[in-house]
């Protein structure tokens, strides 16, 4: 099968597609022909020898795909059958044409939803999903969330979980077109990052009383402006460091004075057998149950995924480079050969 693959760890440039041996799927996995995948951070870092795969998983690139079911390995319990439409979020592997998947991981894909847009769903909306529903204790009605690069994939899946919620979606993104994107989605409000400092209009959008929970994958630049407009009690949820991690002043003094919370989060290194609540098969069962249902066309509210561009297989080096000049609004979807 077709892979996506490179030699050593470097630039776009490095990438290629390489013929490579196809998976067989092993107790409880079903093998997925892989329709489309989608580009995350996660890859960029991964491509840079900067984020390696969990032990055990695929070395070729690719958290989510969107595809059919080609086989089913032993074990497996009858809920799939050969030729279902499924989407999964993955550890690894998505960017080939065949990917072997454990059963519990596995999503239906939404009726009348094209793989393209299947593939959009996974890592974003699951990630979103589990930082604003178990990370950070669940989401309230009612309650301010502000979510940083709220244009991201991330971003705009997590400003319409805040609304399915009945809570504030409020965000920060660097260009009016990314703030204009995430107004589209439900955003409340938006900030410019570049052109004010968002803490203040936070608090002055909320009347000073600040916000009861920020989704920050930003990290060290933005820890005194996060506490600025974090209120008594808020949650502040971690899930990277665009910014890096170091931090340099009084966080904890500050954290304390508004008895406030740290919480962090990485979906890729969550173990799909560990017994918590957070496991990735448990994560995708509630998603499934809770979620998944408003992507069908009809329902209201209506929930969707959010595609900024499509690149064919052969052009991943060039999908790469988009997300690296941060140009994309939403989801880059990599087509598989037909």
């Amino acid at each position: 099968m077709l892979a996506v693959y490179f030699d050593c760890p470097g630039g776009p440039e490095n990438l290629y597609v390489k013929e490579v041996m196809k998976p067989y799927p092993g107790e409880g996995e079903v093998l997925m022909k892989v329709s489309a995948s989608a580009l995350n951070r996660a890859d960029l870092l991964q491509r840079r020898g900067k984020y390696p795969p969990p032990k055990g998983a695929s070395a070729i690139l690719g958290l989510e795909a969107a595809g059919s079911v080609a086989m089913l390995g032993p074990g497996c319990r009858g809920r799939w059958k050969v030729g279902d439409a499924v989407m999964a979020l993955l550890s690894g592997g998505g960017q080939a044409e065949y990917v072997a998947v454990p059963e519990g991981c596995l999503m239906p894909v939404p009726r009348d939803m094209p793989f393209l847009q299947a593939a959009a769903i996974p890592e974003a909306w699951l990630t979103a999903f589990q930082l604003l529903h178990f990370v950070g204790e669940r989401i309230q009605k009612g309650e301010r969330v502000l979510i940083h690069a709220g244009a991201s994939g991330i971003g705009l899946a997590a400003i319409q979980l805040v609304r399915l919620a009945k809570a504030t979606p409020i965000v920060t993104a660097g260009t009016p077109e990314k703030l204009e994107a995430a107004a589209g989605a439900g955003a409340a409000a938006g900030f410019n990052y570049r052109r004010e400092d968002f803490s203040e209009k936070v608090l002055e959008f909320t009347q000073g009383s600040g916000v009861d929970v920020i989704l920050d994958c930003v990290g060290g630049s933005y820890w005194e402006k996060n506490l600025n407009c974090l209120s008594t009690d808020g949650r502040w949820i971690v899930y990277g460091l665009l910014s890096g991690g170091e931090v340099h002043g009084d966080l904890l003094t500050r954290l304390l004075s508004k008895r406030g919370s740290i919480h962090t989060s990485l979906l890729r290194s969550r173990d799909k057998e560990a017994s918590d609540s957070l496991s990735s098969e448990r994560l995708v069962k509630a998603f499934t149950e809770d979620v998944l249902p408003y992507f069908s066309r009809g329902t209201s509210p209506h929930l969707q995924p959010v595609v900024d561009s499509v690149y064919p297989l052969h052009k991943i080096a060039e999908a790469h480079r988009t997300m690296e000049e941060n140009k994309n609004i939403g989801k880059i979807v990599i087509e598989m050969p037909a």
